[in-house]
């Protein structure tokens, strides 16, 4: 449970107390992957990839509850082999944030946190920091992202970038650089990689899956450009948590080396 300080309207009662949102972490996480079939339950340290996750996403202070889920047997088992909790899901989502409803849908909590089940390394301050915005209750969705500081990155269309407006809240994403420079001479404005993990009020998720795909999303093949085609906000913040995602057997190699090396894990 997160607690919020809400400031009462003067009543010349006793302040109220603090407001408490309860904030459950869901993993979805499929079998079926075309670049690296099986990912959840490769296994790092002699443990799959999945509790891994899992368990970094635990060590979160604002989180209640921790969730995986999935489509697949293989994957539920080991879940329920190490102790942690899992939903079993259609196997006709086309995307993580409709798996993520489904499970949303029997939940009784105030925030859904998506937790990229590919994410081994996961910090648990993200959440904490990805979870912030909601202080605002006009916030519904959130994410996070982080500056840009290898050249490199800003070509490469596996690194989504990102703009924001002046309060905050996410323009555009694309897999494109942007924005682009027309002058350089101008100098170059500030350059942000998109760290994708989000949160959204339940009742904003359930409204976000029950929408159409869109030409954006679909184009860039990135489902928060539907939240945005629709009118949806997000308010995204800026971290220094560096988001290392396992797409491939050669990203999965990384992460053993960086255990190795002695990243807290």
């Amino acid at each position: 449970m997160l607690p919020f300080d809400v400031h009462p309207v003067s009543t010349g009662s006793a302040v109220d107390p603090a407001r408490l949102l309860d904030v459950v972490a869901v993993i979805p996480a499929r079998f079926a992957s075309t670049r690296f079939p099986g990912k959840p339950l490769a296994d790092i340290d002699g443990r799959p990839m999945i509790e891994h996750v899992y368990r970094r996403a635990s060590l979160s202070p604002v989180v209640s509850k921790v969730i995986v889920a999935t489509d697949d047997l293989r994957i539920a088992t080991r879940v329920a082999q190490f102790g942690g909790n899992v939903k079993l899901t259609r196997a006709d989502h086309l995307t993580g944030t409709d798996r993520l409803a489904e499970v949303a849908a029997s939940l009784d909590c105030d925030i859904v946190v998506n937790v990229q089940g590919d994410e081994p390394l996961l910090d648990p301050r993200a959440i904490t920091e990805l979870v912030s915005p909601f202080s605002d209750p006009s916030v519904s969705m959130s994410t996070l992202y982080r500056r840009i500081t290898e050249p490199a990155e800003l070509s490469n269309p596996n690194v989504v970038k990102l703009v924001t407006d002046r309060a905050g809240y996410a323009m555009y994403f694309s897999r494109a650089p942007i924005p682009y420079t027309r002058d350089p001479r101008g100098g170059y404005p500030p350059l942000f990689r998109h760290v994708g993990v989000y949160a959204y009020s339940r009742s904003a998720l359930m409204v976000l899956a029950s929408l159409e795909p869109t030409p954006l999303e679909r184009a860039e093949s990135l489902e928060q450009l539907r939240a945005l085609e629709h009118g949806i906000r997000i308010r995204a913040v800026e971290t220094s948590y560096d988001s290392i995602g396992v797409d491939t057997p050669e990203d999965l190699e990384q992460v053993r080396r960086l255990l190795q090396a002695g990243r807290p894990n």
